[in-house]
């Protein structure tokens, strides 16, 4: 069964690309457009990745990221920052807040594939 990963970003284009990309892999992809959205989406869908995009609408994915890690059914979900924000600061803030792993972007499509097989292949 193909592993389900959400992808949570208000940027269009971003999302189309994360989307062809993950799908080429062979993953089942779900997307949230804002905040609130993934969190509904992560509660019905489960998947096994959440790639969060720093900057969104209705709760950002430092805030996304915060609720999952305090709710006990979602201890063991994979969770990818991808962001612009690449400061040091913003970076330990992610990571203190739950993160897995925190990327920037832009990002490079190999190097992100990559983190993604890493990170749920670790279950």
């Amino acid at each position: 069964m193909a592993k389900t990963i959400l992808i949570a970003d208000d940027e269009p284009n971003i999302v189309i690309s994360l989307e062809f990309l993950l799908k080429r892999e062979g993953y089942e992809v779900v997307v949230a457009h804002d905040g609130m959205q993934a969190l509904e989406r992560i509660r019905e869908r489960r998947p096994d990745l959440a790639i969060l995009d720093v900057m969104m609408p209705h709760r950002n994915g430092l805030e996304v990221c915060q609720d999952l890690r305090q709710d006990p059914q979602f201890k063991d979900l994979r969770i990818m920052m991808l962001t612009a924000k690449g400061r040091d600061t913003e970076v330990s803030k992610g990571l203190a807040l739950g993160a897995d792993v925190y990327m920037t972007k832009p990002f490079a499509t190999r190097e992100l594939i990559a983190k993604v097989k890493a990170l749920i292949d670790k279950e």
